[in-house]
C-alpha cells in the first residue's frame, strides 16, 4: 500500500507527475523535483494565455477598446458626412414647417331668391365646369319672360305701324306738293287773266263784269295756292311727328328687349352649375329650403389650382428668390414629396394685414421676428389630391433656379 504522503497531489500545478516520498528525501530540502517544473510552466503559460489574449490586458477590457475604436470610426464618419452635407448643401437650404396648402375657392351663391326644387350634388362630390348644383323652382321667372315677350311683340307691332304711316306721311307730302305746283300754275294763269282784262277794261274793249270776274279768278287761285302751300307744311310736319313717334317706339322697345333679357337671366339664374371643376364641400343647402341673393349654399374647392403659403422668418428671406425650387413634404403623405416654384412675395408681413396691426411707437417695445408670406406654385397638383388646408413642410434650395416647363 502507498503511503499518503505520496498519494497525495502537487499544490504547484495540476498535472505535476507524482514524485515518489524516498526521491523527495533524496532532494535537498525545498528544491523541487526536475520531473515538476515542467508542468508547472506548462500551467502557468495556459493561465497566462487564457486571461490576457497575448495583449497584457483581460478579455473584457480588450472587447471595451475595440468598441471604442469602431464608435469612434463611426462617430467621425458621421461627422465627416453631415458636415459636408451641410457645406455643399444645407448651408444653402431655407426651410419652414409654417406652410399650408391654399385653393381659390368658391363660394357658391343664388343670383335670384327662390325655394329649392332640387339639389344635385352631394358632399365631397367631385363635378365638373358646368354641372348642375342647385335647381331653384322657376315658375315665376317663366312668367316674367313671357310677359316681357308679349310686351316686345306688341311694341314690334307698334312700330311695324309707324313704319307704315310714316312711309304714307312721305306720300302725303308729295301729293300736297303736286296740290301746291297746280295751285300756282292756276294762280299764274289767272293773273294773266286778271292783266289782259284789266288792260282792255281801261280800253274800253271789255265790260265790267269781265274785269270782275277776272280779279275773282285770280284771288281765289292766290288762295288755293296759299291752301296748297298749307298743306304741304302740314304733310311734312305730320311726316315728323310720325318718324318721333317711331324712335320713341323703338327705344321703348329697347327697354322692353333690356326687360326680357333681364327676365330671361333671371330665369337662367335658377340653375346654379359649378363655375369650375372641383370638390364640393360645406353643404349647407336642402330641397325646400327658400334662398335669397348671396346666401352661401355650398364651397366649391378646386383641385388643379392649387398653391402653398409659407411663412418665412424676415431673416430667411435674403436668399430667396422668385423661380427657385422648393421640396414640399406633407404631412400627410410624407413618402411623397412635391416640387413647387417660388412666384411671389406677400406686399406686407402677416402682422399688417391683421385685425389690429402692431403699433410700435408706444413706450413699451418687445422686438418680435416678422413673418412673411411666399406664394408657391405647384406645377403637378393635379397628380395628387392637394386640399387646402395641410400643412406642408416648404425647403427652399437656394442654388437653384427652376426652368419653367413648355
Amino acid at each position: 500500500m502507498m503511503p499518503e504522503a505520496a498519494r497525495k497531489q502537487p499544490e504547484n500545478g495540476a498535472g505535476a507527475t507524482p514524485v515518489p516520498l524516498e526521491a523527495r528525501a533524496k532532494s535537498p530540502a525545498g528544491e523541487v523535483p526536475q520531473t515538476a517544473k515542467p508542468a508547472a510552466m506548462n500551467a502557468n503559460a495556459v493561465g497566462a494565455s487564457a486571461g490576457d489574449n497575448g495583449t497584457g490586458l483581460t478579455g473584457g477590457q480588450g472587447r471595451r477598446k475595440l468598441l471604442l475604436i469602431v464608435a469612434g470610426a463611426v462617430a467621425g464618419v458621421a461627422v465627416l458626412y453631415f458636415g459636408l452635407n451641410w457645406f455643399f448643401v444645407g448651408r444653402y437650404l431655407v426651410s419652414t414647417d409654417n406652410a399650408y396648402v391654399g385653393a381659390e375657392m368658391s363660394i357658391v351663391a343664388p343670383r335670384v331668391s327662390g325655394y329649392v326644387a332640387s339639389v344635385s350634388v352631394n358632399a365631397n362630390a367631385r363635378v365638373k365646369a358646368g354641372d348642375v348644383l342647385v335647381t331653384l323652382d322657376d315658375g315665376d321667372y317663366r312668367i316674367a319672360v313671357e310677359q316681357a315677350a308679349a310686351r316686345t311683340a306688341t311694341q314690334d307691332a307698334s312700330i311695324a305701324r309707324l313704319d307704315k304711316q310714316v312711309i304714307a306721311a312721305e306720300a302725303g307730302i308729295e301729293q300736297a306738293k303736286a296740290s301746291l305746283a297746280a295751285s300756282e300754275a292756276d294762280q299764274r294763269r289767272a293773273d294773266a287773266d286778271f292783266a289782259r282784262t284789266d288792260q282792255l277794261t281801261q280800253n274800253q274793249f271789255a265790260s265790267r263784269a269781265a274785269y270782275d270776274t277776272a280779279r275773282a279768278t285770280r284771288d281765289r287761285a292766290q288762295a288755293m295756292t296759299l291752301q296748297a302751300r298749307a298743306a304741304v307744311a302740314a304733310a311734312e310736319a305730320n311726316h315728323e311727328v310720325l318718324k318721333a313717334q317711331k324712335t320713341e317706339a323703338e327705344r321703348t322697345r329697347r327697354e322692353l328687349e333690356a326687360m326680357l333679357a333681364k327676365a330671361q337671366r333671371d330665369l337662367d339664374a335658377t340653375v346654379i352649375r359649378a363655375p369650375f371643376a372641383g370638390m364640393v364641400g360645406n353643404k349647407a343647402v336642402q330641397q325646400g329650403d327658400f334662398v335669397s341673393p348671396g346666401k352661401r349654399l355650398l364651397a366649391l374647392v378646386p383641385l388643379e389650382d392649387i398653391y402653398v403659403d409659407a411663412n418665412f422668418k424676415e431673416t430667411q428671406l435674403g436668399s430667396i428668390q422668385v423661380g427657385q425650387k422648393v421640396k414640399l413634404v406633407l404631412d400627410a403623405d410624407s413618402a411623397h414629396p412635391l416640387e413647387g416654384i417660388v412666384e411671389s412675395f406677400a406686399p406686407a408681413s402677416g402682422a399688417l394685414f391683421s385685425l389690429l396691426p402692431p403699433e410700435n411707437a408706444t413706450g413699451n417695445f418687445t422686438k418680435v421676428v416678422q413673418r412673411l408670406t411666399v406664394r408657391i406654385r405647384v406645377p403637378d397638383a393635379h397628380e395628387r389630391l392637394l386640399l387646402p388646408g395641410l400643412s406642408v413642410v416648404a425647403t427652399v434650395d437656394t442654388r437653384v433656379t427652376a426652368k419653367e416647363k413648355p
